[in-house]
């Protein structure tokens, strides 16, 4: 099990959502946490709520010079975790340009940006952690899922390569890819979103996953199952069953 007394993680998207939830359940657990997103207000009223150590350090992860000083600003980490996103739902027969471009240049190009300011470090001194936050989305193709799917399908790549590389270093990497975590991102969808999780249960699991040394997780337990088989799938079936 992970010691989390005295470590300090940097939480990247902690303004809302699971973010939130998640930086509240290390604090409960002893880490001294720093919380960045846009949002400096949201930052600053989780920082009062929160009983133990925490800094705010405000970042828009779609501007180099704005992660740069915000990396500045969090100092040396124990932990990093990305958690930072936004989504809009749209299919490739009413395209979104802008929107498109931003969930890629957020999800996927923003924890590139973040990366390269810490995994240098990490690696120098072989000790660290890296959490990857994916989607059950990115696992194949979705209709209407133009710019998150491939955002998460990226950042999932991203978080395999990196484990490839690092698993025999003093350097943890984990993926964990939730499925639908009710919040203001998913209250935008119009459709049904089965099993869908409250925010406090979403992080839960999220927590207990980085407390272990797996890899990755992939939840809730029969959804997930039901997203892994259609890998299976031929692609005329699996077309026909979600096209």
């Amino acid at each position: 099990m992970r010691t989390w007394n005295g470590k300090r993680y940097w939480i990247v998207g902690a303004s809302a959502g699971l973010g939130r939830e998640v930086a509240r359940q290390i604090s409960q657990m002893g880490a001294e946490v720093i919380l960045s997103a846009r949002s400096e207000d949201d930052l600053k009223a989780l920082a009062e709520e929160l009983s133990g150590k925490s800094t705010v350090v405000p970042v828009d992860i779609a501007d180099g010079e704005s992660v740069a000083r915000a990396a500045e600003a969090a100092g040396e980490i124990d932990g990093l975790v990305l958690l930072a996103g936004v989504y809009w739902s749209f299919g490739s027969a009413a395209w979104e340009p802008e929107n498109a471009v931003r969930m890629v240049d957020v999800n996927l190009t923003g924890a590139f940006r973040v990366l390269g300011h810490v995994v240098p470090k990490m690696v120098e001194r072989d000790s660290g952690h890296i959490v990857f936050t994916g989607s059950l989305s990115g696992f194949r193709g979705l209709p209407n899922a133009v710019g998150y799917g491939a955002s998460k399908a990226g950042l999932m790549s991203l978080a395999e390569t990196m484990y490839a590389d690092l698993r025999k270093t003093g350097v943890q990497v984990q993926l964990i890819n939730p499925g639908f975590v009710k919040t203001r991102l998913t209250d935008k969808n119009e459709y049904k979103m089965p099993f869908i999780m409250e925010p406090e249960y979403a992080a839960r699991e999220f927590v207990d996953h980085m407390g272990t040394d797996r890899f990755a997780k992939n939840y809730p337990t029969v959804f997930s199952s039901m997203i892994r088989f259609t890998q299976f799938l031929p692609n005329w079936l699996y077309y026909r069953l979600f096209g």
